[in-house]
């Protein structure tokens, strides 16, 4: 069944967002934000610490800990993860699932020890690409630096190594609220079998039933909810007036 994902970029204990990873605004506190969107309806959660794990883990785990206190949705927690050790920490202290990105592109074999310890299914690899004249580059550390990998190959490759789902965002959408990128979002989908979790550019229900009906089975949601245009509940009832199924209430 679809799911309806709100994202958390987390900053020094406060939620941010900006357009194409740049110009942060504050958005609110993660652990008010993630009860809402808790009691709105949210399939699952995701929790991108974009710093205070590399930063101030102590400060990162106690946050994580008191939304999970008041969550009963599924929660992935990633940012700066550079151990087994760091998993162990963020799985003791609520995260169901941990999203992985820049450290798996040099070490790629985090990825097999997480699933082989805890399954695939607690292996989320969160991927940035954007569009390189025909094809679809991926860049790691928040969208900075380019790296080697095409997004086919590197989809396949965290697929080979034990990757549960993929949270594919787009560069060139993020932040600007113009719809997804259904193409690049075609073209991972022909490259792996597992999910793949459209990111990147909601800005209306119209953009999240054409990622839905088009073959993604999860939306993750970010500035149209922090900015309150719509609200999750909003969101669902429409798509099952458009015949689209979603778990509800």
């Amino acid at each position: 069944m679809p799911r309806i994902i709100p994202c958390l970029d987390v900053r020094h204990g406060r939620v941010v967002k900006g357009v194409h990873f740049e110009n942060l605004v504050d958005s609110g506190d993660p652990v008010e934000l993630a009860a809402r969107y808790d009691q709105e309806g949210a399939d699952e959660l995701v929790w991108l610490d974009i710093v205070a794990t590399v930063e101030d883990l102590a400060l990162s785990l106690s946050l994580i800990q008191q939304a999970r206190d008041q969550l009963a949705i599924p929660l992935t927690v990633g940012g700066g993860i550079r151990s087994i050790g760091h998993v162990e920490d963020l799985l003791a202290h609520g995260a169901d699932k941990v999203s992985i990105n820049s450290y798996a592109l040099i070490h790629p074999d985090i990825i097999t020890q997480i699933a082989d310890r805890w399954g695939s299914q607690c292996v989320v690899v969160a991927v940035d690409a954007k569009r390189e004249g025909d094809h679809f580059q991926v860049y790691s550390h928040g969208g900075r630096q380019r790296t080697p990998y095409e997004l086919g190959e590197w989809l396949r490759e965290a697929e080979d190594r034990g990757a549960g789902e993929f949270l594919l965002t787009s560069m060139d959408k993020d932040g600007t609220q113009t719809g997804y990128d259904l193409a690049m979002l075609a073209y991972a989908r022909t490259m792996v079998q597992r999910p793949v979790i459209a990111s990147g550019g909601a800005g209306s229900i119209t953009h999240i039933e054409e990622a839905l009906t088009q073959g993604n089975q999860a939306v993750l949601l970010a500035s149209i909810l922090h900015q309150e245009r719509l609200s999750i509940a909003d969101i669902k009832r429409t798509l099952l007036t458009k015949g689209v199924t979603v778990r509800w209430p």
